[in-house]
């Protein structure tokens, strides 16, 4: 802030020092008035002998005065608006002394500022405060705690929902919660302060939406940084945001920068926001309608949703090309390692949007309606093909390099397993070369291959709908590790608990197998057989849904065509007691089978017809079994 109005060549500074060294209050504000007529804040040796002749006492009394606080005699005593705007001023320009600012006697007036912009005389000094808030608390860590434990974020808030867009104090405002959060751990923003937070980023997200110059990309940089951290409460708390408006205001801005010509480091935080704003509203966030600078005809509502495909699939390209050269490089040069992380972090959110972007397509004959026209699907489907095909490369360049270890590649397999699974007749020939290696790789934490198990089963259920898919998993060992796979859910749930459907995808891949009697001479002697009725025997006690217990006896029906009691109980893996509890779900089947039966358990007739054949085919092999069932002769 420039403190000169006007220039006064009769007064110098000496003048003013003498007046402020004055014994009465009339003298010193006189001589502050005049300072704020011949000093300017780049002044730093002036302001200094100023700040030190008038005292930091008599300033504490002006700034309470035009508070209503306190009381300074002389003429105009009772113009307190007039004290307030002179003692913030010349506040503000003493704090463009970074060692004035930094100090506890203006750290300590942070509270008294605030209180002044939550009353209604806020509003003639807005500005003023706002400086005088934002140069204390970039001079100092404590300055910084002292305005947010002072309860700004309040009163930051209730501003910014009232400002108007652009604005200077808007622009202080975003400045002071940057400071914020950049000092202060969202966690414990978001104990103390979640309402204040949430309405904030309401209130930038606005900004972000309508914004067309810097200000848009502030916002940008802002919201990144508070919504990059996927902070559940936060997320559940924009859900509940009543008004909608400002997930469209996001959908704008992060079209807009993906539209223009922005900084690549700017579009990666884009696709950042997009990645949150999914998690937020869903997929369908990404279509609906948007509004462009400089785009006068109407807009696809489908616009934001090809704009972040069409990202994401540069940053995969780009970043995989990039991750395999500096890990090269990195085996000779350890500074590297860091920058490798940044760009696993970045490609992370691509494939992330891009699995999204999968979910959200394969859905859309249920879900979206004529949201996506059927020229935009397609467009789609061939980038997520060509994509596929970039990834696909890139875990054959690690297979040759003998990298298994990673969760870049963890995350490169859930790529391939997502789309696959929509269009399993895809990349078949490179899905059956890299199929044992895609099964074998590890996240950085595993200690043993499970998780890319795990996001390949629904392109493994799909694939094993024919024969060849189903050669192509047992030629490569596919069917030990789904089994194996499915022993370790079982065990991690405790249970047939299955949240997000990979226990029974599981089931149905090693169905689709079985099912398979051309693949009789492949899975005789298949040794992780055993390890999978031992499982279900000791996990099926319990259960009582019918789609359990007739999933895991029809597993157990096929399973038996490939052995017999006696090879069973002479398996050191197997014990005879859960031979016992194989016998006793089996029972159960067939009594359910005679009574009269609901909707759910109709349901799952074509599984008891599997069952019912596969004793008529073993029945005289497993005469325990046999003496366990009560029924009628098939």
């Amino acid at each position: 802030m420039e403190l000169q109005q006007e220039q006064t060549p009769s007064v110098s500074i000496e003048d003013c020092l003498k007046l402020l060294k004055g014994e009465k209050d009339e003298q010193r504000l006189v001589g502050l008035f005049l300072v704020t007529k011949i000093c300017k804040v780049d002044d730093i040796a002036s302001l200094t002998r100023v700040y030190n002749a008038v005292g930091a006492k008599f300033l504490d009394r002006l700034l309470r005065t035009g508070m209503g606080k306190g009381t300074v005699s002389g003429p105009g005593e009772e113009n307190r608006d007039a004290y307030l705007q002179l003692s913030v001023r010349i506040l503000v320009a003493f704090c463009h002394v970074p060692d004035i600012a930094a100090s506890e006697e203006m750290i300590s007036k942070i509270p008294l500022l605030l209180e002044i912009l939550s009353n209604q005389s806020g509003s003639s000094v807005l500005e003023e405060c706002l400086e005088f808030l934002y140069l204390v608390s970039t001079t100092s860590d404590a300055g910084v705690t002292v305005l947010y434990k002072s309860g700004s974020l309040k009163i930051i808030a209730s501003w910014m929902s009232k400002l108007a867009d652009g604005s200077h104090p808007m622009k202080i405002f975003m400045q002071l919660v940057q400071l914020i959060i950049s000092k202060i751990s969202l966690d414990i923003i978001i104990i103390n302060c979640l309402p204040e937070l949430t309405d904030i980023v309401v209130d930038i997200a606005r900004l972000f939406g309508v914004s067309h110059d810097a200000m848009k990309f502030e916002a940008l940089h802002l919201l990144s940084a508070i919504l990059s951290s996927n902070l559940t409460p936060l997320y559940d708390a924009l859900r509940q945001v009543p008004s909608d408006v400002w997930s469209k205001h996001m959908r704008n801005g992060v079209s807009a920068i993906l539209h223009n010509r922005t900084a690549p480091a700017e579009k990666l935080q884009a696709l950042s926001l997009a990645e949150s704003m999914v998690y937020i509203r869903g997929e369908g966030w990404l279509i609906g309608e948007i509004e462009l600078p400089d785009v006068q005809d109407a807009i696809p509502s489908d616009r934001c949703l090809i704009l972040v495909l069409e990202q994401s699939r540069v940053e995969i390209a780009v970043m995989l090309n990039e991750l395999a050269y500096a890990k090269y490089e990195a085996s000779k040069n350890s500074s590297l390692k860091e920058d490798i992380i940044v760009k696993q972090r970045n490609v992370a959110t691509a494939f992330s949007l891009v699995e999204k972007i999968i979910k959200l397509v394969s859905n859309v004959g249920e879900d979206q309606g004529d949201l996506i026209d059927e020229n935009t699907l397609m467009k789609v489907f061939r980038g997520l093909n060509e994509t596929t095909g970039v990834v696909l490369e890139y875990l054959q360049d690690a297979k040759e390099h003998g990298q298994r270890k990673g969760d870049d590649i963890l995350a490169s397999v859930r790529v391939i397993g997502s789309f696959l699974a929509q269009t399993p007749d895809a990349w078949t020939e490179k899905v059956k070369e890299l199929l044992d290696y895609m099964l074998s790789v590890e996240g950085e934490d595993e200690q043993s291959p499970f998780n890319s198990v795990c996001f390949l089963l629904p392109m493994l259920c799909q694939i094993t709908m024919n024969v060849e898919g189903c050669k192509t998993l047992v030629s490569s060992g596919g069917l030990a590790a789904v089994v194996k796979c499915l022993i370790n859910l079982i065990h991690k749930h405790g249970g047939w608990v299955d949240n997000d459907g990979s226990i029974f995808l599981a089931c149905d891949t090693i169905l689709n197998v079985l099912l398979k009697k051309e693949l009789a001479g492949l899975l005789c002697g298949e040794s992780s057989f055993v390890h999978l009725l031992e499982a279900i025997a000791n996990s099926t006690e319990d259960a009582h849904e019918p789609s359990v217990i007739m999933m895991a006896a029809s597993i157990c029906a096929l399973v038996f065509d490939y052995t017999s009691e006696n090879a069973l109980l002479s398996n050191p893996n197997f014990a005879d007691k859960s031979l016992d509890k194989l016998c006793r779900l089996f029972s159960r089947i067939f009594a359910l089978s005679q009574q009269s039966m609901n909707d759910d358990e109709r349901a799952q007739m074509d599984l008891y017809e599997i069952i019912a054949a596969g004793y008529s085919r073993w029945g005289d092999r497993f005469p325990r079994v046999r003496k366990a069932i009560v029924i009628a002769p098939l």
